[in-house]
């Protein structure tokens, strides 16, 4: 990589500024993945300058991927998504979005539990007391407190996430830390996605053999062979037909599986 391709200062600056607009942009398939690509253009640039154009297409659309985390602490993931790119071959670029989506999880969780529900309450009530004693003062103290934290852990989060991430990357063992880092990424990819199957897809039968507290329920008959059987093939099927597809028919399918859903139980065979 030559001198020009490296990665800068005033790249990782043009980030932080991007990442101000995190928010801006969300949609229910893959949330702030548009944004976060977006925040990462300038790095992208610099990288892809002399590739072609089908690595730089490759580039963006593996950021196109499903993200979600907290938009203060997302700049420290992508700072170390940057180091990875930088520092990684074509061929190990899996491992580059194995490791961002593995940080989203856990920094969204610190990101709510110290930001959402400690520091932005403390700043609101401060800014709220000064408020009901007819202070105008009172939203710009809110508004100031919350960025006079908010700005400089952006800012030395893409810093940091970058130079921690390198630093790692570029050490004698480098490549076996990404190795089982990659690794962890991807068992708890996993982990999450099984979660996820069982917390958030609900598909119950409500076909029942006989009346009165006699009737065999299938539902319970297939829990106490398979809990969750059927939000698990509901889910195998619409991955199938995704790759199947290339995930060109995801809008029409959300719509048949709604329309069936609403057909299905109104003749009472699921509830």
């Amino acid at each position: 990589m030559t001198n020009e391709n490296k990665i800068t200062k005033k790249d990782l600056n043009k980030m932080f500024w991007r990442c101000q607009m995190i928010q801006f942009s969300h949609n229910y398939e893959r949330m702030q993945s548009l944004s976060t690509l977006f925040a990462l253009t300038p790095v992208l640039s610099r990288l892809y300058k002399d590739k072609s154009e089908e690595e730089r297409i490759n580039a963006q659309k593996r950021h196109l991927e499903f993200f979600n985390s907290h938009p203060v602490l997302i700049p420290f993931i992508l700072g170390v998504t940057t180091a990875l790119e930088e520092t990684t071959a074509e061929d190990e670029k899996e491992s580059v979005i194995a490791v961002k989506t593995s940080l989203m999880g856990p920094l969204a969780g610190l990101g709510d539990s110290l930001l959402n529900f400690t520091w932005f309450p403390i700043a609101g009530s401060i800014g709220a007391s000064f408020a009901v004693q007819g202070n105008f003062i009172g939203p710009f103290l809110m508004f100031l407190m919350i960025n006079a934290l908010y700005f400089p852990l952006k800012y030395y989060g893409i810093h940091l996430g970058y130079q921690k991430g390198k630093d790692i990357l570029t050490s004698e063992n480098g490549k076996k830390i990404l190795d089982r880092i990659t690794t962890s990424a991807n068992v708890l990819g996993v982990m999450v996605a099984g979660a996820l199957i069982t917390s958030t897809v609900k598909l119950n039968l409500g076909l029942q053999f006989g009346k009165g507290d006699d009737a065999i329920k299938v539902q319970e008959m297939l829990d106490k062979v398979l809990p969750n059987l059927l939000p698990l093939l509901l889910t195998l099927l619409c991955l199938y037909l995704m790759k199947k597809w290339n995930g060109k028919h995801v809008v029409a399918m959300i719509f048949v599986i709604i329309g069936l859903a609403i057909l299905l139980s109104y003749f009472g065979i699921i509830v």
